[in-house]
């Protein structure tokens, strides 16, 4: 069932034409993703479809009465409103039964307030949705249900957005890069959310990882063209390469034709006819195929960098907290020459101040850090470059730097820099302004990557970028040879750069775990259900503090009974804690269902538990 059409919608700012003529529908539980170049106008092509922005041509048509809801990058929320106010001020018929549900209970002497909230719990079915909503503002951290939403971060802004979206059920939600702003355990739990429910997605995100697991449909538009791929992330890169080398091949043959059509042309006299005509028609538009050139730029670069002393960065008990909160307690390390480290870890564990305490723009409460004398950073932080108001885009990199040394004396300038992070030489003279955020991200990057430094930095590089800088980056990454640092919450990217992870569990806790994401997340999986295993196993220790027989009584005819019935009672709970306990191993359970499976193999160990030391009670008096 088709849910939204778009019909050639175009959009240009002056000269810039983004995209022209662009045309692709959405069915009913779709979940598609747009994949293009940072400036292409992909957030452009969402504002369009929610209705944000009008198109200069064409038209959008929706299915009548359907409900469309859209997550922007930057959420316009009401900053006098709580978090808890915000969810329940949406339309959604349910939120407003719950919220009188929830009112009614605070004042239980209004019992005929009480009862008709009640009854229209009962006629919505509405407990459940309750559940589900506390757990999903939960799993999102946003659990000061009082706070002002003006007080909020951009990310906990971001996150209430998202479950206001989440929970209205919309018939098509568009997201513009979702998991900005979550952390991994957040990306996961929504990657697991949407891959199992029933609704039609269309999104924008970098994150591959999500486009694997999630997607069924990738949409790219690539140089003014929409192409289309039924498949996830992984049959996008096969029918892409394929899609390419067929073009290579088309634009040999077109060449060669050319080349034989250019002969005939020098040979034609000047008098023609009108097939002679038609041909030559022909020929220019074989030149313009012949001629075409794509505009893929690879990073290959061979940095000269500075050279590194046996000395690097060494940090000795270091401390840090602000208050109550600790973020280092004696934390000791020594890099080394070629290091390459991730740093994963919830929002507020210390990610960030970490690196600002190696780079010594914060003070710490207690240890050393030493900095080797030929170590020189380049730190790319959140917060990026500021803009000036008229400045270029080569302005701003020239300010950094004319060039940077490569091997055998060869040299890069700051414009060839730039043309290798994707800023054509007509780009790079646009005022920084006009750039998208992408856009500004990748221009940040060349500041920090002309500096020349041996030591880099990287705190959240991914967030804004598209697929295409991403892999550029990638690559240079893989050819730097100094040390690295990566905080970031791409999880494919990670995997492919850093070596072992500086896991900050909180509390002034961080463990070195020697592997990428997907060894930590596959140690931590297998941890946990050995953890499961053992203290099943600890539970069939049977108890025996029963209380001292007495060989004097006997049972009497209903402890007998209660006897006979505990044992058939105690064989059905194991038989149900041992179906519990199967269920674990299910490598597809959300974090709710974990949650939900835990709290009541936690109910039927104790009944278990119970009823076992009050049979072995009874069996002694018998037994005497």
């Amino acid at each position: 069932m088709n849910l939204l059409t778009v019909e050639n919608i175009s959009k240009s700012y002056g000269e810039l034409v983004l995209f022209s003529n662009i045309s692709f529908g959405i069915n009913k539980d779709q979940k598609i993703a747009l994949v293009a170049k940072n400036g292409s106008g992909k957030t452009s092509i969402l504002n369009i479809i929610s209705g944000k922005d009008t198109s200069e041509t064409g038209q959008i048509t929706s299915r009548k009465g359907i409900q469309i809801a859209f997550l922007e990058q930057e959420p316009n929320l009401n900053p006098n409103l709580t978090v808890e106010e915000t969810i329940f001020s949406s339309e959604n018929a349910i939120l407003k039964v719950i919220s009188d549900y929830e009112k009614a209970v605070l004042n239980p002497d209004e019992s005929e307030q009480y009862q008709k909230a009640f009854e229209a719990m009962e006629r919505h079915n509405a407990w459940d949705f309750e559940t589900q909503y506390k757990q999903i503002l939960f799993k999102l951290h946003l659990d000061q249900l009082d706070l002002k939403v003006g007080k909020l971060s951009g990310g906990q802004k971001k996150r209430l957005a998202l479950a206001n979206a989440l929970l209205n059920k919309p018939d098509l939600l568009i997201l513009d890069e979702p998991t900005n702003h979550l952390d991994l355990e957040m990306i996961e739990w929504l990657e697991a959310y949407f891959a199992k429910e029933n609704i039609t997605l269309f999104m924008v995100t970098h994150d591959r990882y999500f486009l694997e697991r999630v997607c069924n449909e990738i949409i790219e538009l690539d140089n003014n063209q929409l192409y289309s791929y039924k498949g996830n992330y992984s049959y996008y890169l096969r029918e892409k390469d394929a899609r390419m080398e067929r073009e290579e091949v088309e634009q040999h043959k077109s060449k060669l034709l050319f080349k034989k059509e250019l002969d005939w042309m020098r040979r034609q006299p000047k008098a023609r006819t009108t097939k002679s005509k038609s041909r030559i028609d022909d020929f220019n538009e074989i030149k313009k195929k012949a001629h075409q050139r794509r505009s893929d730029h690879q990073i290959q670069l061979e940095l000269n960098m500075e050279r590194l002393g046996s000395k690097i960065l060494e940090l000795h008990n270091v401390s840090k907290s602000y208050g109550d909160k600790i973020i280092l307690e004696k934390f000791d390390y020594n890099f080394t020459k070629g290091e390459r480290a991730g740093i994963i870890g919830q929002n507020g564990t210390g990610k960030s101040t970490f690196l600002n305490i190696i780079t010594q723009k914060e003070s710490i409460d207690g240890g050393k850090v030493v900095i080797g004398d030929t170590l020189k950073f380049g730190y790319y932080t959140q917060k990026g470059i500021p803009v000036k108001e008229g400045q270029k885009v080569i302005e701003v990199i020239r300010e950094y730097g004319d060039y940077i040394p490569l091997k055998k004396g060869k040299q890069i300038s700051a414009q060839q820099l730039l043309e290798r992070f994707l800023f054509d030489r007509k780009k790079q003279y646009d005022f920084v302004e006009k750039l998208s955020g992408g856009e500004r991200k990748r221009l940040y990057l060349c500041t920090v990557l002309i500096q020349n430094p041996n030591f880099l930095i990287l705190d959240e590089p991914t967030n804004d970028l598209d697929i295409v800088t991403l892999n550029v980056l990638e690559s240079f990454l893989l050819d730097f040879p100094g040390c690295l640092i990566v905080v970031s919450h791409d999880r494919y990217f990670m995997d492919k750069i850093v070596d072992h992870l500086f896991v900050f569990k909180g509390n002034g806790v961080v463990d070195n775990f020697p592997g990428n994401y997907s060894d930590y997340r596959a140690y931590e999986d297998s941890r946990v259900i050995a953890e499961r295993e053992a203290k099943s196993n600890s539970e069939k220790v049977v108890k025996s503090n029963w209380k001292e027989k007495d060989d004097s009584r006997k049972l009497s005819y209903a402890e007998q009974k209660e006897h006979n019935k505990l044992e058939k009672e105690i064989q059905k709970l194991e038989q149900q804690k041992e179906a519990l306990q199967n269920k674990f191993t299910d490598a597809d359970l959300s974090g709710e269902e974990i949650n939900q499976l835990s709290i009541e193999l936690k109910e039927i160990s104790n009944t278990l538990e119970e009823k076992t030391e009050r049979w072995f009670e009874l069996s002694a008096i018998l037994e005497g």
